[in-house]
């Protein structure tokens, strides 16, 4: 096993087919670990998803969550959205920071929802990444949670996760999403996301991994890069 800068590749001399295993060994003890896991961000329809998701930038599903009852509410259709006064959204969406670039970003997906989808959230990613401020993560989660399309989110904690597993070695979301989509089935991804996700919010925190207490210690290559005992209780 390599280390490189607080990543580690796959053990050494590992072949592919025994990384698909090792893969998928961890997934399925992942899913034992997070029977509930789900996207955080709350929504009843894709429109409610894909705005919410805009909104996660730079801040906390949690956050979002508190923020969207009340834009939902005000802002129910892509009509309103793209009609919608800045200062008023601005107003709405302070408390998650970037307020003003976030507002931009709305408002401009409601825009281009009217005038190229009739106002309808559409359900292919080479036509959900036409829209404003809507890349290949955004696209996934809305796919894969709204429309149940499989697909790889990549974000933070996934591709951190990925590497530290030896999935991968690339820093290229891109990348990280076509490596790791080879090692598992396509039915799989959507809830692969969900269990990464989960996990680095959880367990294997970006600074601060717990080895300890990880349930993957067995067939984690980075297993030791975090404390692997307990920290001592306080008396």
């Amino acid at each position: 096993m390599a280390i490189i800068e607080g990543v580690s590749t796959a053990p050494s001399g590992e072949t592919e087919l025994a990384k698909v295993r090792r893969a998928r060994k961890m997934y399925r003890i992942l899913g034992e670990t997070y029977p509930d896991a789900h996207c955080e961000l709350d929504f009843k329809t894709p429109l409610q998803l894909l705005v919410a998701t805009v909104l996660s930038a730079q801040t906390t599903d949690v956050a979002v969550n508190k923020v969207t009852p009340v834009l939902f509410a005000k802002y129910p259709n892509a009509r309103a959205i793209a009609e919608a006064d800045p200062a008023e959204m601005e107003n709405i969406v302070h408390p998650l920071g970037f307020y003003r670039a976030k507002t931009r970003s709305v408002i401009g997906l409601g825009r281009a929802l009217l005038e190229k989808f009739d106002g309808e959230v559409p359900r292919k990613l080479d036509q959900l990444v036409q829209l404003p401020g809507v890349g290949r993560k955004t696209a996934n989660v809305v796919l894969g949670n709204a429309f149940g399309v499989p697909g790889i989110t990549v974000d933070t904690h996934f591709g951190r996760l990925a590497r530290r597993f030896g999935w991968t070695t690339s820093e290229s979301p891109e990348v990280v999403e076509a490596e790791v989509g080879a090692l598992f089935p396509r039915k799989d991804w959507s809830m692969l996301s969900h269990l990464l996700i989960w996990h680095g919010r959880r367990c294997c925190e970006a600074k601060k991994p717990q080895c300890w207490r990880c349930p993957l210690a067995t067939v984690c290559p980075s297993y030791g890069i975090g404390p692997t005992e307990p920290p001592a209780k306080k008396k």
